[in-house]
């Protein structure tokens, strides 16, 4: 399974540089895993963004892929995850439901880099975000 980061499914959603990256596996519907937290993250940006048009193209296409919903058992994985590495809410969950799920995570945030079933690039600053 692939599990495409928040900050992977934007790119890919706005045509940015690093598109071409996350293409891949968010083109594999069959194999893609989206947490909850992700569906959360990308919708919000989308409404800040965008507009609400645009925001129902994106759930529709989040929701083609198996969406991992937050639940007790994974709160407190997510939680044993967050205080060992340090890591920022989202970001935990995403490491503890691609563990779950024995799920590989792409991504370009830098939290990521270096651990363990993560395919990471590096981010481009665009005017997007300046």
């Amino acid at each position: 399974m692939n599990l495409v980061d928040s900050c992977g499914w934007l790119e890919y959603l706005t045509d940015q540089e690093n598109a071409v990256f996350f293409a891949p596996p968010l083109e594999d519907i069959e194999n893609l895993l989206v947490p909850s937290i992700c569906v959360f993250e990308v919708l919000k940006k989308v409404l800040q963004e965008k507009n609400e048009d645009f925001a129902l193209q994106v759930i529709a296409l989040m929701q083609q892929g198996f969406i991992a919903e937050l639940d007790a058992e994974l709160a407190i994985q997510s939680a044993k995850v967050s205080f060992e590495l340090k890591l920022p809410l989202a970001d935990s969950i995403i490491i503890a439901t691609a563990k779950l799920y024995n799920a590989v995570i792409w991504t370009q945030d830098k939290h990521f880099y270096g651990l363990d079933n993560v395919r990471y690039v590096t981010k481009h600053i665009t005017n997007y975000e300046k």
